[in-house]
């Protein structure tokens, strides 16, 4: 299992004022393998969000590195950076960000058409995603039409339309009930074992970092356990790094 995203020595100061800042990231490093089922998990400000940010190429870090597939991603600019935004990483939200007059269908063929395929293509390869996440006979329903479960489908739907080496979730069970929430996970999971797709997923959730490969912990802008899991087909249980105080919601 080689690694397919890397990070060294991040560190992400905010300024609050003239003389106040904080420091969100203060020296973090962590390193995924390709196919892994992961989350990160910490008390809130712990820096989760900004590390998950960076490390998908929504936010740069003032220093350290990001590598994606050994490729260094954190300082890229312009059409290089649009191009990792759009096929390299999918993002999957808590809130969705679903296009409200937009059908199913229609908010997975978005992301296609974005990255350059032809309206028939992206409908196309939407109606493939739909299929992938159990959605086919809502494809044309729209956000409204659907249950909160179902539209987090169409998200990941939407994530995963470009074939991306890497898919970020933000939360993605936090608007959930726990039923939805365990059946999303499923999904996700279902997935990363068929098409071997890495999913990396910031929680407050317990029981989603239970469902993991592991987890990694963060506190106070440091990666407590960054180093990559042993490869779960090596030894019969994937290791699992418990979590050593209350996660705060």
């Amino acid at each position: 299992m080689g690694t397919i995203l890397e990070a060294r020595n991040l560190t992400r100061r905010y300024r609050l004022g003239k003389d106040n800042y904080v420091d969100a990231l203060r020296g973090a490093s962590l390193s995924i393998g390709a196919g892994e089922f992961v989350a990160i998990m910490g008390p809130s400000g712990s820096g989760k969000s900004t590390l998950m940010h960076i490390l998908g190429c929504l936010d740069r870090p003032d220093s350290g590195e990001v590598y994606l597939r050994g490729e260094r991603v954190e300082g890229l600019r312009g059409r290089a950076l649009d191009e990792v935004r759009r096929n390299g990483v999918g993002f999957v939200f808590q809130g969705f960000n679903l296009v409200p007059t937009m059908t199913a269908i229609e908010n997975v063929a978005i992301a296609a058409e974005y990255a350059g395929h032809s309206r028939r293509a992206a409908q196309s390869k939407a109606r493939r995603m739909l299929a992938t996440v159990g959605l086919s006979d809502r494809a044309n329903h729209t956000p409204s039409e659907l249950s909160g479960g179902q539209q987090q489908r169409v998200a990941i739907a939407r994530a995963l339309v470009n074939d991306p080496l890497i898919v970020l979730g933000d939360e993605p069970t936090g608007d959930l009930d726990t039923a939805t929430s365990e059946e999303i996970i499923a999904t996700m999971r279902r997935i990363c074992a068929e098409t071997k797709t890495t999913f990396v997923m910031v929680t407050h959730d317990p029981e989603v970092g239970a469902a993991c490969d592991r987890v990694i912990e963060v506190r106070d802008g440091l990666v407590l356990n960054g180093e990559r899991a042993v490869d779960p087909q090596a030894v019969p249980t994937a290791p699992r790094i418990a979590i050593k105080t209350p996660v705060l919601v």
